[in-house]
Order: C-alpha cells, then sequence, then structure tokens
C-alpha cells in the first residue's frame, strides 16, 4: 500500500478529506490527514509555510504528499525542503508564489485586513464571507463542510494568515525544476487563474510533471468533482503494494 498525506486548504481541517479518505482505505493505501499550523488541532502552532511543512514532514514521513492550495503550498515547500519524504507530489490550485514584490505585498496587506476581519466579526461570520468569495461560487455548502470548518478558532486562522498567507511566502517558481519525483498538477475546468498557474508549474518542473482538469469545476475541484478527482489521483498513486 502507499501511505497518502492529505493536506488541507485554508479554514478546513484534516477532517475535511472524509470523502477522499474513504475512498484511498477502501483501495488499500494508508491515509494521513494532518491540520495545518494555525488549524484544527494546531490551532495553537503558529509558524510559517517552510517550518510548518517541516513539522508535517515530520508527523508523517514519507509518502505521497497531496495538497489543496494553501495545502499545496505546504506540500511544495516539503517537497523542495525534504525531497526524500516526498515519493510523488499531488498539487490542486496551488500558487508558488507571486513574483512581483509590489503585488506580494498588496496581497500580504490584503491577508493583513482579511485577519482584522476575522478577530472583528467572529470564526461563524469570517467563514460564510469566505466560502461567498469567487473562487467557491460553484461550491455546494454541503460540499464547503463547513462544520468542520468550525472547529477552528479566530486566533489560529489570522496566525495562518499572517504567516502562511501568498502575499508572506517567498516565491518558488525558480527551485521547481529542482523537484525529481512525479509531481500531478490538479485544476477545475472552471478555476482559469490556476488552469495558467498549473500549466506554468508543469512547464517548470519538467517532464516529470502532468497536468489533469477536472471539468466542470472551479478552485475547490476535489470537493466539488470528488469522483473525477479521485480517478486521476488513484491513478497517478497506482495501485496499492
Amino acid at each position: 500500500m502507499a501511505r497518502v498525506t492529505l493536506i488541507h486548504g485554508f479554514t478546513q481541517t484534516g477532517r475535511s478529506w472524509s470523502g477522499i479518505t474513504d475512498a484511498l482505505l477502501d483501495a488499500e493505501h494508508e491515509v494521513l490527514t494532518p491540520d495545518c499550523p494555525g488549524h484544527g488541532t494546531r490551532s495553537g502552532v503558529h509558524v510559517g509555510l517552510a517550518d510548518g511543512a517541516l513539522l508535517i514532514g515530520e508527523e508523517c514521513g514519507r509518502g505521497v504528499y497531496v495538497g489543496y492550495s494553501m495545502g499545496g503550498r505546504y506540500a511544495l515547500h516539503l517537497a523542495l525542503a525534504r525531497p526524500d519524504l516526498v515519493e510523488k507530489l499531488v498539487l490542486i490550485g496551488a500558487n508558488p508564489g507571486i513574483e512581483d514584490p509590489v503585488d506580494r505585498e498588496d496581497r500580504r496587506q490584503v491577508e493583513l485586513t482579511q485577519a482584522k476581519r476575522l478577530r472583528h466579526e467572529g470564526l461563524e461570520a469570517f467563514l460564510e464571507w469566505w466560502l461567498a468569495g469567487p473562487l467557491f461560487t460553484s461550491l455546494s455548502r454541503e460540499a464547503a463542510g463547513l462544520e468542520a470548518r468550525k472547529e477552528n478558532s479566530v486566533r489560529g486562522l489570522a496566525s495562518s494568515l499572517r504567516l502562511a498567507g501568498v502575499g508572506s511566502q517567498q516565491p518558488l517558481w525558480d527551485h521547481l525544476s529542482a523537484l525529481r519525483m512525479p509531481v500531478l498538477y490538479v485544476f477545475g475546468g472552471h478555476d482559469d487563474k490556476f488552469r495558467a498557474i498549473g500549466e506554468r508549474v508543469a512547464q517548470s518542473v519538467g517532464t516529470n510533471a502532468r497536468l489533469a482538469m477536472i471539468s466542470g469545476a472551479g478552485h475547490a475541484c476535489h470537493l466539488e468533482k470528488p469522483t473525477s478527482f479521485l480517478a486521476e489521483l488513484l491513478s497517478f498513486i497506482g495501485p496499492a503494494r
């Protein structure tokens, strides 16, 4: 069997992978679903992407790493820092970083404003606002898993925005060619921004990378079309050993 570590996105927890987890277990793979720093059981862990990636790697060990959005950025950091731990890498709508320093600082300020909004409005109001955003227009309320997101804390999520947001991340584009493991970049067919990012990621990584489009889905394509996503994931992972 393969060991598969699933790393969730911002405002989620490890429990947000429940449907995907069940299917991987049925296929006789070992599955780990760690909480990211600032989330769930790690709400009190306030570190950036580089340190957070190493924490996840130390907990989960060697195997296939699958990361969605923020979780993909953690997985990418781990693959570059500890390639010995990452047999295969799956990125779902993940951004290697904003290269222009002015644009990156603008994004950092947006994320700081979001953190202030979270502290001012409280967790539940912030979650409603977050899921009403343009990234999630095609994500149903049921698929969004709101109850699992409510396991988070204001302080934890605010720290994640400050320390692990795209605006606080040094861009990794120039390092992608160092990845030697097989890489799969997954994006939703309606997610034009991350389609373009995925195409550039695959080109930057090289011949060991490939793309998978999930038709009829947006940014959270694994939640919107889990059957299609699982078909791509299981094909990439291969049969249980």
